[in-house]
């Protein structure tokens, strides 16, 4: 696969400096993971630039404290404007639009409509993987 957890476990590097931010990448795509499902790839790629530019900034002479308030300020910002805009899905065809936008694929998100309608929201729904 190629989501950001499972290309983040992969790396292995041998310098100490670059592999602290190769752990820290690997738990910020982990977090992401269990939390959330998906997103693992921008979490990643958001963790990076969060690093690069902090140390930017730092080595400019900015106060890490600051800085790090700053970003905690943003982030509840951010959070909070996202969590204002979000919409509640109900129907089967809010699911199946949502489900074939995440997917890639409207036929996926039909079907994961039709599997979430039969075990109701409380339900679990598992997929493995096949090779037929």
């Amino acid at each position: 696969t190629n989501d950001g957890v499972s290309i983040a476990k992969e790396i292995e590097l041998e310098d100490p400096y670059e592999k602290i931010g190769a752990e820290l990448v690997k738990e910020v795509a982990k977090k992401t993971d269990d939390v959330a499902g998906d997103g693992t790839t921008t979490a990643t790629v958001l963790a990076q630039a969060l690093v690069k530019e902090g140390l930017r900034n730092v080595a400019a002479g900015a106060n890490p404290l600051g800085l790090k308030r700053g970003i905690e300020k943003a982030v509840e910002a951010v959070t909070s404007s996202l969590l204002a805009s979000a919409k509640e899905i109900d129907t089967k065809e809010q699911i199946a639009a949502t489900a074939g936008i995440s997917a890639g694929d409207q036929s996926i998100g039909d079907l994961i409509a039709e599997a979430m309608d039969k075990v109701g929201n409380e339900g679990v729904i598992t997929v493995e993987e096949s090779n037929t």
